[in-house]
């Protein structure tokens, strides 16, 4: 019943919304961060109100912007994946500081550390995504060395 409440208050909102009786509420972000949170670049949690949710699909790459291979390159691949993520938040107006959450696949646990050590880079202000950061045995192709699936929640204009 409760699932039923919540998306008939979900369709009133986007009627609403669609009428133009009610505006849409920018997004706002309450993160919930603690020293180890810190320390591996991810908040315990993210509470959302407002903005227009941005579901990413998982991201690989091999190779950079110019074609060049990455293959075996964990920090070029890594970085070029965030570029990439960032170009497809700015098709709905926002950046990489929208993502509330994300699922970070890698091949091997030993590039775990050296993963934090770059989303450091990228988020600041402890206000991190959510996150978990699982290993796995292998991707859709061998060069392929993680794999990054994200969440946003952009500002409305």
């Amino acid at each position: 019943m409760l699932a039923l409440k919540s998306l008939t208050a979900i369709a009133v909102t986007a009627l609403l919304l669609a009428s133009g009786v009610a505006t849409a509420q920018p997004a706002t972000r309450e993160y919930v961060i603690d020293e180890r949170g810190r320390e591996r670049a991810f908040s315990r949690a993210v509470a959302t109100t407002g903005g227009k949710i941005v579901w990413l699909a998982g991201q690989t790459t091999t190779t950079d912007a110019d074609g060049n291979s990455l293959a075996g390159d964990f920090e070029g691949q890594t970085r070029e994946i965030f570029r990439l993520i960032g170009e497809r938040l700015a098709h709905f107006g926002g950046t990489l500081a929208d993502i509330v959450t994300m699922t970070v696949y890698i091949g091997d646990t030993r590039y775990g550390d050296q993963f934090v050590d770059i989303r450091k880079e990228y988020f600041s202000n402890d206000e991190f995504p959510s996150s978990a950061l699982i290993t796995v045995v292998g991707f859709a192709r061998p060069e392929i060395l993680l794999e990054i699936k994200a969440t946003a929640v952009v500002d409305v204009e």
